[in-house]
C-alpha cells in the first residue's frame, strides 16, 4: 500500500475533506489502479481496509475512448478474484462536495446494482487519487485509488 494512502487511513473526514478541497482533478486515471477503502475517522480503518481490499473491492480499471482524457468508461475489480463488474462513465464536472472541477464516475446510466451511486476523485500526489462516494445525495464513504505502473 502506498506511503500516502497508508497517511489517509488515519485521518478524519474533516481532515480528508480539507485535502480533497485543495486538490485538483488531475488527468483522468488510465489502466488499471489499486482501491483502498477508507472509514475515515475510526480506528477500525485499517482493518476494514485490509478486509474490503481481501473480500469486496480492489480498485478500477480505467479505459479511455476519448482522446485527451476527457471522458471513458471504467469497471470496477470486486471479489476476491478480482473480477471486472460494475461499469461507469467517467467524465469532469463539478464537486457535489465544493463545486470545484473534479472527475465523476457515475454509475446512474451503465449499471442496475450502483445506478444510484456517484464517485468523485481528485488527484493528491501524482497517480494518487482521494476520492468520495455518494449514494443518492448523501455521502458514505471516501477511497484512494493508486495508479499501477505498466510493465
Amino acid at each position: 500500500m502506498n506511503s500516502t494512502v497508508k497517511t489517509l487511513l488515519s485521518k478524519s473526514r474533516e481532515e480528508l475533506d480539507e485535502i480533497y478541497r485543495n486538490a485538483t482533478p488531475g488527468d483522468i486515471p488510465s489502466g488499471d489502479t489499486s482501491g483502498t477503502a477508507i472509514l475515515a475517522g475510526s480506528i477500525f480503518s485499517k482493518i476494514v481496509a485490509i478486509f474490503a481490499r481481501l473480500l469486496v473491492w480492489q480498485g478500477k480499471v480505467f479505459d479511455l475512448f476519448c482522446p485527451g482524457g476527457h471522458a471513458g468508461l471504467l469497471v470496477n475489480k470486486i471479489t476476491p478474484f478480482g473480477l471486472t463488474f460494475v461499469v461507469a462513465k467517467v467524465y469532469r464536472d463539478k464537486s457535489w462536495l465544493d463545486g470545484k472541477d473534479t472527475i465523476v464516475i457515475d454509475y446512474s446510466k451503465t449499471s442496475f446494482v450502483a445506478k444510484v451511486i456517484r464517485d468523485e476523485i481528485r488527484e493528491i500526489e501524482p497517480g494518487v487519487y482521494l476520492g468520495k462516494v455518494w449514494w443518492g445525495k448523501t455521502r458514505i464513504l471516501d477511497f484512494a485509488l493508486t495508479q499501477n505502473k505498466s510493465e
